[in-house]
């Protein structure tokens, strides 16, 4: 069987490493290959013991980079392109398939892995969409390092005008340099499903559960909720109110038990 190269990143505390082995529990039940999993950290503790580190690096170009995401009022928001550094991971082979922190796993992931060989594949971020901008949303990335090198290599190469030019959005600069180069395809917009906007939208979410949409791979909690907060229902702002979720628990965490191990789910 072939292998899916899988990878995130996790700095700071907001998020501990239970959403690290979950994800990865997420993705292995979910995919039809064997899976390498990667976490770029600078804490590991608490992972499950299948998931390869890579250190957090400080990177050259963090000072001008820096210097630009405070006047974009985006501190930490490009942290995610050491992700394409080549020659990373110095035995990769394949493309690897990339996930924010804040997603759960719904369905199965094969045809995203599988999808566009060669290409940047993001899906169309849903308020871009609406403003008619073509920027994809960075929660679900595939890239291929061997492929791809130049999406560190520019930022490396000009920190300050790159991240100016993308207003501090790291999914606005992939994907839009991405395009330029020709090496861009959209994920099918079923298959990422925003929890906000297609399971939970307002106004009914006031009377009925967040519903999970039938051909939903990945479902992203990007803003308010997180998962954490969800499960049991919560309260925010009038239009972010959300019921009890069963399928989240089930998802998120009642099937990583079973497959992890309650040390790790």
């Amino acid at each position: 069987m072939t292998t899916a190269n899988i990878i995130c990143i996790k700095w700071g505390t907001l998020f501990g490493p239970e959403y690290v082995n979950r994800l990865y529990s997420g993705v292995r039940r979910n995919i039809d290959a064997d899976v390498r999993f990667f976490c770029m950290t600078e804490d590991s503790a608490g992972f499950h013991p299948n998931i390869e580190v890579l250190p957090l690096p400080v990177e050259p170009y963090a000072a001008e980079m820096d210097k630009a995401l405070a006047v974009a009022n985006r501190q930490g928001a490009m942290r995610k392109v050491s992700l394409f550094k080549p020659g990373l991971i110095p035995d990769l082979d394949g493309p690897i398939l990339g996930f924010d922190l804040d997603v759960v796993i719904t369905g199965d992931l094969t045809p995203i892995w599988q999808m566009a060989p060669g290409k940047v594949a993001m899906r169309h971020d849903w308020t871009e969409k609406r403003k008619g901008r073509p920027t994809g949303h960075g929660s679900v990335f595939r890239y291929d390092p061997a492929v791809h090198g130049f999406l560190y290599d520019d930022l490396a190469a000009y920190p300050y005008k790159v991240v100016e030019e993308a207003r501090g959005s790291e999914q606005r600069y992939t994907s839009h340099k991405a395009m330029e180069k020709d090496a861009f395809a959209y994920i099918p917009e079923p298959y990422v499903a925003s929890f906000k906007y297609d399971c939970n939208p307002f106004p009914g979410n006031y009377w009925r559960a967040p519903e999970l949409p039938e051909e939903a791979r990945v479902v992203c909690f990007h803003g308010r909720p997180k998962m954490s907060e969800a499960i049991d229902g919560y309260t925010g702002s009038w239009i972010r109110r959300s019921n009890p979720c069963p399928w989240l628990e089930d998802h998120w965490i009642t099937r990583t038990r079973a497959d992890l191990g309650p040390n790790y789910g």
